[in-house]
């Protein structure tokens, strides 16, 4: 562990300064001053060189280029590192990240949430300060970190996914029939992974069973998917009036549907209905994008290649429907740019555990469509401000996230480097950023 929290540092001061970290750190009951820093302040385009800022409690309390000082606090020297907001994944699954698909279906679920408390602790510790986790079973460890029983990440969670019987959220064997039907629910339902629901009745239920919950947003399967087992990429999931339906149900608690869809006429279907979010759409066409333009919709695409790690545990048929996503991205990427259309970052990392390590690393992967800047801007500000899209519900609001100025949260990296020259000094698993701080806390740092 390498948290140091004012709340509870005290008596522990002397063990964790001897174990964890180097002199730098010093007694954090009390403000945190970083000196001698380069911010990126995750929106403009300069750095503010060789500047100071203020962390109280839990919010940066000042940015400034003129000398400050803090009574009875902590003094950081950055040594003209670059400090920067926390990076934020749009696009993430706290327990399918995790684990394999064969865990999934066979091992015991107290193994698989013990899995998932570590791989929270692994995110957090790659400079990801907050996910948006788009499916699966979040709730109690977004409660458990928040309350700093455990360390991890932000997040603002959805819930079981929600998915038609055959949909990207069917995992149930193929003899194992509908509950309909009177068999019982399937090992990914038993374990809140996803809800199969058919019809008004079952979508609107399943809804706001979610919200019931906690969910900050609603993620829907409206599409073929590459990881699941019966549904094809072009398949369109859900009719007009089961997407109006979880829409509505949604706007009612103030808040918004994103879906997983890939093709054309889902992604137009989604859309028309009054989703918010489109995951992946790696084979929208051009009158997709204008439609997404004209919405004012995000996407949340990931830049997938083919020798991307964890591709070679596919099997051939869903080895076959990855080559379609990651052939439709660079024509896809065409029209993101012309349309100009809103872009989240996400990474979409599950059922390969070893892989995780190049979550940052993807940031690189837009280097083609975008330069540096706006790489960062979207996995920081432009995430942050997508998120807002959950109103009320959104549990992160004493301050604004994805952002260094006054009154914004205190997420925090230093980094070995300039990313907004190099965006890839984030990646190989945070080896260039040697502190990370989270809502005030220093969770890391190796500062020499």
């Amino acid at each position: 562990m390498h948290k140091l929290n004012p709340k509870t540092f005290g008596a522990a001061l002397a063990v964790a300064v001897s174990v964890a970290l180097p002199a730098a750190a010093q007694d954090a009951s009390g403000p945190i001053l970083f000196t001698n820093v380069n911010v990126f302040d995750g929106v403009n385009e300069a750095l503010i060189m060789n500047a100071n800022v203020v962390v109280t409690d839990n919010l940066i309390t000042a940015v400034s280029t003129e000398p400050l000082a803090v009574a009875g606090g902590t003094v950081i020297d950055g040594g003209g590192r670059t400090l920067m907001p926390g990076l934020i994944d749009a696009h993430w699954h706290t327990l399918l990240s995790s684990i394999t698909l064969q865990e999934g279906q066979s091992e015991e679920a107290d193994y698989l949430h013990a899995r998932a408390i570590a791989g929270a602790e692994a995110t957090l510790l790659r400079g990801f300060t907050t996910v948006r986790d788009v499916g699966g079973p979040a709730f109690g460890i977004k409660k458990a970190i928040d309350e700093g029983v455990i360390e991890g990440p932000r997040i603002l969670p959805s819930g079981a996914l929600i998915s038609q019987t055959s949909g990207h959220g069917d995992f149930g064997q193929v003899w194992e029939g509908p509950r309909a039907f009177g068999w019982g629910p399937p090992r990914f339902e038993q374990l809140e992974i996803t809800r199969v629901a058919d019809g008004v009745d079952q979508v609107l239920a399943a809804t706001r069973y979610n919200l019931k919950k906690g969910a900050t947003q609603i993620k829907v399967m409206a599409g073929g998917g590459v990881s699941s087992l019966y549904d094809p990429l072009y398949v369109n999931e859900y009719t007009a009036e089961e997407l109006e339906a979880i829409v509505d149900a949604a706007t009612d608690w103030g808040t918004y549907v994103t879906v997983h869809i890939y093709n054309e006429k889902g992604i137009a279907r989604a859309l028309n209905a009054g989703v918010k979010g489109i995951e992946h759409g790696h084979l929208m066409s051009e009158e997709s994008a204008k439609l997404m333009a004209e919405k004012g919709a995000w996407l949340s695409i990931q830049p997938f290649y083919l020798d991307i790690p964890g591709a070679e545990t596919l099997d051939p048929d869903r080895y076959a429907k990855f080559v379609q996503v990651v052939d439709g991205f660079e024509k896809t990427m065409g029209f993101v740019k012309k349309y100009d259309l809103n872009m989240a970052f996400g990474t979409d990392l599950l059922f390969s555990p070893n892989t995780n390590g190049q979550q940052a690393d993807l940031l690189a992967r837009f280097k083609n469509y975008y330069n540096d800047v706006e790489i960062l801007r979207m996995a920081t500000s432009n995430n942050a401000k997508y998120f807002e899209l959950s109103g009320p519900g959104h549990p992160y609001q004493e301050g604004p996230l994805g952002v260094i100025k006054e009154g914004a949260y205190a997420d925090i990296l230093l980094v070995d480097g300039n990313p907004l020259e190099d965006v890839s000094v984030l990646g190989d698993d945070a080896k260039n950023i040697p502190l990370i701080m989270k809502d005030g806390v220093i969770y890391k740092n190796t500062l020499q």
